[in-house]
């Protein structure tokens, strides 16, 4: 088991090395200064969690002017040089369909999820699992934990993990029959990990702009929240503050939708359930996923888990733009998310 694991460790870093010689998925910060720009503000734009010219070009000349120490006419200069390295104009549905060719598919470790999922968990899109407590939601994160940083000949991601926890359930000590299961290192694999807990909502947006720095220096292939709503719901209370609840809650998707494109990353995120007394006796199961219509059109594919028979659990599409509506049982075992046996 030790010497197949180091073989696949080995295997890993090999293929890493050869991806990031490959292609640059985005264009260095720093390269604004080759166009004339003074370091000095290079160096504001990335204090301000700005470290690429695509993230740039995803910001609004207001909120670069709201960076201490930037003017307008410098803003201008900075937007005009940017656009001088990266494109965001129009491009044909040929261009789009080469550009969809660096999307990978990470393996969820379970077959039947893999092909309702068209592959597994895509990068460059937001999934969403929502369900009931004890549903497998998790399970599916920490197994994701461990098929991210498998080798792309394996189905996996070949890069590292970033999990935002806001809920207190991420187990390390469960990543590790995981590993084992997929003859990976247990320590090689946690080391690849970068963990945090947050408190509060503003906590969690901060740890947010903390990651374009990581995700810019380092081959980060997932970034797993777990879970998204849970924060809002106990920061914001009361119909008075759902307005403002549901602007933040915009801003913050915001920021995940533009890290997935920015760095090419999946994410994968929890999110909680409330019940819909308003659903009518006809409707079976009354309970719809939290965070309201803003939540709902952020993500790009909606998962529905919910438990079935033991350790089977039923997860269905709920809303996708690319996949048809459908559901598969899995099945939750000590290695991670499994096929079911009948």
């Amino acid at each position: 088991m030790n010497r197949r694991s180091e073989e696949t460790s080995q295997m890993q870093i090999v293929e890493r090395e050869e991806i990031d010689d490959d292609d640059d998925l985005f264009e260095a910060i720093d390269k604004l200064i080759a166009q004339g720009v003074n370091a000095g503000d290079v160096k504001k734009l990335q204090d301000a969690g700005i470290h690429t010219c695509n993230g740039l070009m995803m910001h609004t000349k207001k909120n670069l002017t709201g960076i201490k120490g930037l003017s307008e006419a410098k803003v201008d200069k900075i937007c005009e040089a940017a656009q001088k390295i990266v494109n965001y104009g129009y491009m044909t549905g040929s261009d789009a369909l080469n550009k969809r060719k660096s999307v990978v598919h990470i393996t969820t470790g379970c077959q039947a999820l893999d092909d309702l999922l068209g592959g597994g968990i895509e990068t460059s899109a937001i999934t969403e699992a929502f369900g009931e407590f004890r549903s497998g939601k998790t399970q599916l994160a920490h197994t994701l934990c461990v098929t991210t940083q498998l080798p792309t000949s394996m189905k996996g991601g070949n890069g590292k993990v970033a999990y935002i926890d806001t809920e207190g359930t991420f187990r390390p000590d469960r990543i590790v029959p995981i590993a084992e299961r997929f003859g990976m290192d247990p320590g090689a694999v946690l080391d690849n990990i970068i963990y945090a807990r947050a408190y509060t909502y503003e906590h969690q947006y901060n740890l947010l702009l903390g990651l374009a720095a990581k995700m810019s220096e380092e081959p980060f292939k997932i970034l797993i929240i777990d879970s998204i709503i849970a924060l809002f719901r106990v920061d914001f209370t009361g119909r008075g503050e759902l307005a403002d609840r549901q602007q933040k809650l915009a801003q913050m998707l915001s920021r995940i939708i533009k890290i997935a494109e920015e760095f090419n990353v999946a994410v994968y995120m929890t999110n909680q359930v409330i019940s819909d007394p308003g659903g009518g006796m006809f409707v079976s199961d009354p309970k719809k996923p939290a965070g309201g219509h803003v939540l709902a059109h952020a993500v790009t594919i909606r998962l529905s888990f919910r438990k079935g028979k033991g350790e089977q659990r039923v997860v269905k599409v709920f809303d996708a733009p690319n996949l048809p509506e459908a559901e598969h049982v899995f099945q939750i075992a000590a290695g991670g998310v499994v096929d079911a046996k009948d």
